[in-house]
């Protein structure tokens, strides 16, 4: 599935992809500065999460509560250098608990990502408008 839209439409997009009910280990993909971030921000929001929201990008885990109780992992695993790192922070506890997880970087800890997951790419266009593809 795939969607192509402005910053203006993120809100709609991210109720779009929550609405196919994707399987909640999502990994993210995509260069520096095409909206990862700025997309899981907007999928937290849909799913009730009232707080303040940003890039774990030092802590490597921002833990957020929304709507229902439910909770909502954000992971940043940009800065991580290996695998074991993400082993140490007890990263397999958050991806089989059943909650939300969105991870950018999902590439620095490929051997440890659950079967069960999807994939968004995302995408910056030369008109500024992003293309986001939900596998």
């Amino acid at each position: 599935m795939e969607f192509i839209f402005s910053l203006n439409e993120i809100d709609t997009v991210a109720k779009k992809i929550l609405d196919t009910k994707p399987n909640k280990v999502i990994l993210f993909h995509g260069e520096m500065g095409t909206g990862k971030t700025t997309f899981i921000k907007e999928l937290a929001k849909k799913l009730g999460v009232t707080g303040a929201t940003s890039s774990p990008t030092f802590s490597l885990v921002n833990e957020y509560e929304a709507a229902n109780n439910q909770l909502v992992y954000h992971f940043d695993f940009y800065r991580l250098k290996s695998e074991s790192e993400a082993l140490d922070m007890g990263v397999d506890e958050y991806l089989y608990s059943g909650n939300w997880c969105f991870i950018e970087w999902a590439e620095k800890i490929s051997n440890l990502i659950p079967e069960l997951h999807s994939t968004i790419i995302i995408k910056e266009l030369p008109n500024g408008k992003r293309t986001l593809e939900l596998k």
